[in-house]
């Protein structure tokens, strides 16, 4: 270890804060990071997530507490999505760089905020679109840039949550448009980021539709949660938050400081996001993009396929199939006119995100080189968020929605 260590504040002791950008990150950056500080507003979560990180490091109830009296070099924000941009902002301004769990944050009054906040600090804010720095992702990016298919015209994205992961995010918070911006937003930030950046411009316009057609008001019943329902024996989503120590731990005794339970009815009434998305959008250089996404499938993964003048690209990645255990990934590169099929594989890697966190990890705090443009500012944290809002301004207006027409970002 050396004196070179950037001191670091870890702001929001969820699940993701406490493991990826607490525990995980000490365990493998520690020569590059030192945690000085913990803040959350529930003191009982933030104490079981310091014990699970290895660290000794205060805990503080504010932000403003942890900038004034820790002092960070580096802010890293695991909140929940609406908050985001106060949080950020106020780091910048106290001279702070910050990571941002995505999405940067859920309307484009707050992107403007926290643009702003980061032109007149001079300070940086990275956004954690780990699924660019995973190897089946990167290697398209490669072919796609050395011409294999030619001129790109066409996307073809479709993202399927199984009725585990998808559930959880109508258990939770996220279930909610002015906490999440809905899955638009918060999950589709990093489909359409890969899709921004993939293409190498910028959305346009965007035509959608999303509708609630499996949890919400949608469910056959309905109570406050699992645990204790009187439906748990014939429910499907049944969810047992006391058989995940690790979840048990840093949510059900917290849950009695501030009211948030893990394991929320995913049948509740007032549900309002949509479970079941499709976007149509256009790009200024005229590429087309098909993206959908679905939250109670039997597969988690996605498949992805590019079209071009000279051939196509094309790949499915699953995580966790009880069917099949590949060691690694397929990509297809076919060629038009019988240029065959050239088969290539890419080894599945360590960490979470298809192996994506750990090398953005190591690009942001071991400086590593970024030739395929990996690393993710505040403007690629902007767009991906411009394109969620869109997609579910068209869904709920039934209309196309321009880009533009959702105002100037800085």
């Amino acid at each position: 270890m050396t004196d070179e260590r950037r001191r670091y504040a870890l702001i929001g002791t969820g699940n993701r804060g406490t493991t990826m950008w607490g525990r995980d990150l000490l365990g493998g950056w520690r020569d590059s990071v030192e945690l000085v500080a913990i803040c959350d507003t529930n003191r009982l979560r933030a104490e079981r997530a310091r014990t699970m990180i290895g660290s000794n490091a205060p805990i503080y109830g504010s932000v403003e507490e942890t900038l004034r009296e820790a002092k960070p070099e580096l802010v890293i924000v695991c909140t929940q999505d609406s908050n985001h941009d106060d949080i950020i902002v106020a780091a910048l301004d106290a001279g702070c760089d910050v990571i941002t769990e995505k999405p940067m944050t859920t309307t484009v009054e707050k992107i403007r905020r926290i643009r702003e906040a980061e032109k007149r600090s001079g300070k940086r804010v990275d956004v954690s679109f780990n699924y660019r720095f995973a190897p089946t992702a990167a290697r398209i990016k490669a072919l796609l840039r050395s011409g294999a298919i030619g001129t790109l015209t066409s996307v073809d994205f479709h993202w399927y949550l199984d009725t585990r992961h998808g559930a959880d995010y109508f258990r939770r918070w996220h279930a909610y448009v002015k906490n999440s911006g809905s899955l638009f937003v918060h999950k589709a930030t990093h489909h359409f980021d890969l899709l921004n950046w993939y293409i190498e411009a910028d959305p346009q316009s965007v035509a959608a539709f999303g509708e609630l057609r499996n949890y919400g008001a949608k469910g056959p019943f309905r109570g406050t949660r699992c645990q204790g329902c009187e439906h748990a024996s014939h429910c499907d989503y049944y969810f047992d938050v006391n058989a995940d120590p690790f979840l048990e731990a840093l949510y059900e005794a917290p849950s009695e400081l501030d009211g948030y339970v893990r394991d929320a009815c995913v049948f509740r009434e007032d549900i309002d996001i949509p479970d079941t998305m499709t976007a149509t959008i256009r790009y200024t250089n005229d590429v087309a993009v098909s993206y959908s996404l679905n939250t109670f499938m039997p597969i988690e993964g996605y498949h992805l396929a590019f079209n071009g003048t000279k051939g196509r690209i094309e790949t499915r990645q699953y995580e966790k199939q009880p069917w099949e255990t590949p060691k690694a990934d397929e990509i297809l590169l076919i060629k038009n006119f019988g240029g065959g099929v050239e088969r290539i594989a890419v080894p599945h890697s360590t960490g979470g995100h298809f192996g994506g966190d750990d090398r953005m990890r190591s690009m942001i705090f071991h400086n590593g080189d970024d030739p395929l443009d990996q690393r993710a500012g505040s403007r690629a944290g902007a767009m991906s968020v411009m394109t969620g809002i869109a997609a579910l301004q068209s869904a709920r207006t039934g209309r196309m929605v321009a880009i533009s027409e959702l105002g100037d970002i800085g």
